[in-house]
């Protein structure tokens, strides 16, 4: 792709940073991973340990004080961070990666796509789980019509953590945007506005259902799109029984997947892209059908995609490079936090918001 890899500076080394981030930067060619910035000595350490050839600053200014030594810059550092950060990048000169979300409201990130646009530079928002084995495998189906024409999409990220963990992903503080609708409400959002198009209306429930816990721990966002499709999208810290991933119905067929991709664990676990990444079980295969159920041996299995996390950061490559397009621009990251935006107001008012 170049003769010469890009110089990647990562701000952050949490859990975003760590596990995501730089093994991804790392195993990308036409990628360096060159510094990375945590304050923290022991992510130092341990940043050291697992890049041997990595180089270490304590403060993002640290970094950008030496602009000229790098290509990219990756924001994964807290959600409050993110619009500053991003923006020093690009008045900077450097083309920026941003976690999810981009920011806390749509206004700030189209104010960032514009000064990206000014600047003629690359702003592109990690939203890996595009590339998600079970969204790969029903983007597939519905594009090829295997379950005629979609009417209902279901979605869910639920998990049992019965105590809140803390932190600042479970912080009350506004500014901090905590909470489950803008983590894994980014995802789920953005993966119906994907597949289904805009979206024309969003009814939204939020709870705080943990003793102890400062923000929405289990949420329902309720959207109709544009294009008649209706999407139920479920995120949760306190699901005792865990639903189906996926259920969409059509008029020609239904498809059911349960399990999460294995990508996340096996990054987790220390695993880094090669042979067979991504790939899963034949027994988590979801399945396609009409009339039965899946529980039952209804339908048939569907072979799932792999994963392809690897494809987002080969993407953003290309696109620094000018041999491909921005993977996921900022503007439609705006889209799907116009949707974070209506749901947050359609829970507080308890009302249907049109946009």
């Amino acid at each position: 792709m170049t003769a010469t890899p890009l110089r990647v500076g990562l701000i952050g080394y949490g859990l975003a940073g760590s596990v995501f981030h730089a093994p991804l930067i790392a195993a990308t060619e036409g990628l360096t991973l060159d510094t990375v910035v945590t304050s923290n000595p022991e992510r130092q350490e341990q940043a050291r340990a697992e890049f041997p050839d990595v180089r270490v600053a304590r403060t993002p200014e640290e970094l950008f004080d030496r602009a000229g030594e790098l290509d990219l810059v990756v924001v994964a550092s807290p959600n409050r961070t993110h619009v500053p950060l991003a923006r020093t990048a690009l008045e900077t000169g450097l083309p920026v990666v941003v976690d999810k979300p981009v920011a806390g409201t749509a206004a700030e990130a189209r104010e960032l796509a514009a000064l990206a646009e000014r600047r003629g530079l690359l702003l592109s928002v990690f939203q890996n789980r595009r590339w998600d084995n079970d969204f790969l495998t029903l983007r597939e189906l519905v594009e090829k019509g295997e379950l005629g024409d979609v009417w209902r999409f279901e979605s869910r990220f639920e998990r049992w953590r019965p105590r809140p963990k803390g932190g600042w992903r479970e912080s009350g503080d506004p500014a901090e945007i905590g909470g489950l609708l803008y983590d894994l409400g980014s995802h789920v959002v953005d993966q119906a506005l994907v597949l289904f198009g805009p979206a024309a209306e969003v009814y939204a429930e939020t709870d705080v259902r943990r003793p102890g816990a400062e923000t929405d721990d289990d949420t329902f966002v309720a959207l109709t799109h544009a294009s008649g499709v209706r999407s139920h999208l479920h995120v949760s810290a306190t699901t005792a029984q865990l639903g189906p991933r996926f259920r969409v119905l059509g008029s020609r067929a239904g498809y059911v997947k349960y399990g999460l991709d294995p990508q996340e664990a096996a990054l987790r676990e220390g695993a880094r892209p090669g042979a067979s990444w991504g790939e899963e079980d034949e027994a988590l295969y979801g399945r396609i059908g009409a009339g039965e159920s899946p529980a039952t041996g209804g339908g048939r299995p569907v072979p799932t995609l792999p994963g392809d996390y690897p494809a987002y950061y080969a993407a953003v490559a290309a696109a620094v490079t000018g041999a491909g397009p921005n993977p996921v621009t900022a503007l439609e990251a705006a889209s799907a936090l116009d949707v974070l935006e209506a749901a947050r107001r359609s829970a507080r008012e308890k009302v249907t918001v049109t946009l």
